[in-house]
């Protein structure tokens, strides 16, 4: 579940820097994707 969530995130943030959508919310987002796997592989 978080595997999927983490790689959504990573597309969405791809099609931002394509199409220029979504603005910093996308940004926000996969930081906190981010730091949520790692959190999840250190525990």
């Amino acid at each position: 579940m978080l595997w999927t969530i983490i790689i959504v995130l990573f597309i969405l943030w791809l099609l931002g820097f394509s199409f220029n959508v979504g603005g910093n919310l996308i940004h926000t987002l996969l930081v906190i994707a981010l730091i949520v796997l790692i959190v999840n592989l250190l525990s």
